[in-house]
């Protein structure tokens, strides 16, 4: 009878262990998007694209940026294993200067927590750094 019961437990044990081990994974394409220098009032939208590489479906609960001025939006449905999905990130390209925001996603994958950085520089006249010019007089 001792070791109906062990067996049991350790059956019970296993099985759970096995159901515990199943979890959604983002695996994305790149966790940085670069801008690299755009001119003021470019096109902001970039898009982050990643895989459920899990075992069961993927849900994005919500994506917040560090500012706002940069606006991300997530994907309304479950992206199931092996599927991808995308997260747009619009930019306000009005704004001059340097880029260094975080996109943070929060959802049900074994790593619930998920930063992403955008970069770049939003050049004020369209310009590129003007110290290598010669001049021609």
């Amino acid at each position: 009878m001792k070791k109906l019961v062990l067996i049991t437990v350790l059956a019970f044990v296993g099985f759970n262990s096995a159901v515990a081990q199943k979890a959604a994974k983002m695996q994305f394409k790149s966790e940085t998007i670069d801008y690299g220098e755009i001119k003021k009032g470019s096109d902001g939208v970039r898009v982050f694209e990643f895989t459920n590489t899990g075992d069961i479906d993927l849900v994005i609960k919500d994506v917040t940026s560090s500012c706002g001025c940069t606006i991300p939006t997530k994907p309304e449905s479950p992206v199931k294993p092996g599927e991808t999905g995308k997260i747009e990130v619009k930019y306000n390209t009005n704004i001059p200067g340097p880029i260094r925001k975080t996109v943070t996603v929060y959802s049900n994958a074994e790593e619930p927590t998920k930063a992403l950085k955008i970069k770049g520089r939003v050049l004020d006249d369209g310009n590129t750094d003007d110290s290598d010019e010669t001049d021609t007089k």
